[in-house]
């Protein structure tokens, strides 16, 4: 499932023009008005007026940045505001729960939470993955699952049998910030489920200040085979 399809879903068509320009910038990062406009088979100036009033609601901000020759284009990206219309699910209360589990029963509740998180996760997940035999139905039926939780993904054929898999949004950002073991946890539901012939790394990170989660998706030489 790539962006273009979370673009041109059901659900992406029911939505105002400005919430639509908001997803695409939120799939795909930066862009002008222009390749806005051609993405959402709008012009490119009713992209720009879009844009201007989410600029005026603060969701929005542009910059000027040179590509090549010519002159500088226009690009609009989201701001922290505009971050924040995507929610992150029940961020609060995860947050004062992991805060009060750490404080009455110590960090090692916290991992255990985690833990048991991970591995109810990665049992789903199995069972949801089982039958596909080839990399790439794996990492579909993985799309798929994210998605349906929220994380907004998509992948990327990168040549060589690997993949590019990304998260373009974080549903349990608040509580990941809060516990980062969440995120080494699902680091390591990605390398079970994949298989022992993949190799997985994670190249971009929301909590790194990044707009996205990224990972490498690439097969690997098997210990011992041919």
């Amino acid at each position: 499932m790539s962006s273009d399809h979370l673009l041109n879903s059901n659900q992406s068509q029911g939505r105002s023009p400005a919430e639509r320009i908001l997803m695409a910038l939120k799939l795909r990062g930066p862009q002008t008005a222009q390749a806005l406009g051609k993405q959402l088979a709008i012009s490119g100036e009713a992209a720009r007026q879009q844009l201007v009033r989410l600029s005026e609601d603060g969701l929005v901000n542009s910059w000027s940045e040179a590509r090549g020759v010519g002159r500088p284009s226009q690009f609009w990206g989201l701001t922290a505001s505009g971050h924040a219309e995507f929610p992150d699910t029940h961020a609060e209360l995860t947050v004062q729960l992991l805060r009060t589990i750490r404080q009455t029963l110590g960090e090692a509740a916290v991992d255990r939470i985690v833990a048991a998180r991970e591995e109810e996760t990665r049992t789903g997940y199995r069972a949801a993955l089982e039958g596909a035999e080839s990399l790439q139905d794996r990492v579909e039926k993985l799309v798929r699952l994210r998605t349906a939780e929220g994380y907004m993904a998509g992948y990327e054929e990168a040549g060589d049998g690997t993949f590019l898999f990304v998260e373009n949004h974080c549903p349990i950002c608040a509580a990941a910030a809060s516990c980062q073991g969440f995120c080494r946890a699902e680091i390591n539901v990605f390398r079970d489920i994949l298989g022992k012939d993949v190799a997985v790394e994670r190249t971009e990170h929301i909590l790194a200040g990044a707009r996205r989660c990224a990972y490498v998706i690439a097969p690997t030489a098997i210990e011992g085979g041919a």
